[in-house]
């Protein structure tokens, strides 16, 4: 009885000390309370939107310099990249009648008149005319691509075989670029003739956009390498988008864990950083030398970048499926639809969006790949436009590569243009994969 009325009192005692210092401690220096009367607080708060704004500033600085990077370089390929999709041209006057030129009118309105006319030696009656009109120092003024844009003209309007007629013609590379003073004094002088006997006029260079590789630059085009880039993207797409997004199903909803589905994620995830030179040698070794596929051919090309793009579009797509909230697939479940159903059903909707911008994405980036694509032999000359799977091509960065190497200062202005080509038609590509996300995407 005693002890339990010491140990009540000490209880009372120790809730009264308690009750005692309470007060000293919260009103102490350096305790709570303290802090926000003695205004450390403020201090502490003052810092914290301090560094919010430099946080923000600093994030103002790093997006407005990427923007000016990108505006340099924008900038800097049209000033250079907008001539090659012109041409200076100047007049001269051909009589059909008296030169050497032998065809039937009527053989040009039939299908084989673009080759009637390659046959026809135009070249050597183009320079007759120049020599005839500007004199002995005209004999260089045009090149292949006069004679291929006469020949055009004639298969248009084959009647101008019968009459003598001025037409306006391409002027070869040197001269063009010494009409702009950055040529040799030859050319200039040439230049001077020309305009002292007729004007150099400047027009669309259409030929850029229909015609394919040539050695003159006056005469090259991106139809053949944007074709060949075009049937190779497709071989890629049609390969890598239905095997990867099977791929990712089967990871992410069907495949038990294990060491075996473990060592196969780190593998696709390894494959993804793997350089694409790697490929190329692949492409090389199985597509060439053991399957022994045409050699640059779009099928070998779309083979080759489908193996890169494969690992992209299976990592992208299990990351949309994951991204799924998993109530989705209980409520399925639940109204007694099978795995199967949930999947193809529910989650695969769901996550397309998704999985269709990864895949674009990647699409884009195998597009802009050279290095691959030169070990398996697509960087030969090619002057004719692919028309299947399997005839010889080139793509748009390999022709790029190549005319960057070139020697002739004409091909400068070709290449930033191609770079140009290039460049709007992956922009296509994502405003399709932003097109397509917001097109099936689905709010839950």
């Amino acid at each position: 009885m005693n002890s339990d009325l010491e140990r009540a009192g000490s209880a009372e005692a120790g809730a009264a000390a308690v009750s005692t210092h309470t007060p000293a401690a919260v009103d102490g220096p350096g305790n709570g309370a303290s802090r926000w009367t003695d205004g450390s607080m403020t201090t502490r708060v003052k810092k914290r939107y301090a560094a919010e704004r430099r946080f923000r500033f600093f994030g103002l600085v790093a997006v407005g310099i990427s923007v000016l990077f990108l505006a340099f370089l924008l900038v800097t390929m049209a000033a250079k990249g907008i001539g090659g999709f012109t041409r200076m041209e100047a007049p001269v006057t051909i009589d059909f009648p008296a030169s050497d030129v032998i065809i039937d009118p009527q053989s040009l309105e039939g299908p084989g008149a673009q080759g009637i006319v390659a046959g026809a030696n135009l070249s050597a009656t183009i320079r007759e005319a120049a020599i005839a009109q500007y004199g002995p120092e005209a004999e260089e003024l045009f090149t292949d691509g006069a004679e291929r844009a006469l020949g055009d003209k004639l298969v248009e309007d084959p009647s101008m075989l019968t009459r003598k007629v001025t037409v306006e013609l391409p002027v070869s590379s040197k001269v063009e670029i010494a009409a702009k003073d950055e040529g040799d004094v030859e050319s200039e002088a040439l230049v001077a003739l020309v305009e002292a006997k007729g004007d150099l006029s400047r027009s669309f260079n259409s030929t850029f956009l229909t015609a394919s590789d040539a050695t003159d630059p006056s005469a090259v085009g991106v139809w053949g390498a944007l074709k060949g880039s075009l049937l190779t993207i497709i071989v890629t797409m049609v390969l890598a988008f239905p095997i990867g997004v099977l791929s990712a199903i089967y990871l992410e909803e069907f495949a038990p864990r294990n060491r075996w589905t473990d060592m196969v994620e780190v593998s696709i995830n390894n494959l993804a950083a793997v350089p694409s030179i790697i490929f190329g040698l692949l492409g090389l070794a199985v597509f060439l030398n053991f399957m022994h596929l045409p050699r640059s051919a779009p099928i070998v090309g779309g083979l080759t970048l489908a193996l890169m793009t494969m690992p992209v579009i299976v990592i992208a797509g299990r990351n949309a499926i994951k991204a799924v909230p998993p109530s989705i697939r209980d409520a399925a479940l639940g109204v007694g639809a099978s795995k199967m159903q949930v999947v193809f059903h529910h989650v695969l909707p769901l996550a397309l969006p998704g999985i269709l911008t990864g895949t674009i994405i990647g699409l884009a980036r195998a597009l802009g790949e050279t290095a691959p694509l030169l070990l398996i032999g697509m960087r030969a000359f090619i002057t004719s436009p692919p028309q299947g799977f399997t005839d010889p091509a080139s793509v748009l960065p390999v022709q790029i590569f190549l005319w960057s190497d070139e020697v002739d200062r004409g091909f400068v202005e070709k290449t930033s243009a191609a770079i140009i080509v290039l460049l709007i038609f992956m922009l296509l590509m994502n405003g399709l994969a932003i097109y397509l996300r917001n097109r099936f995407e689905q709010r839950w």
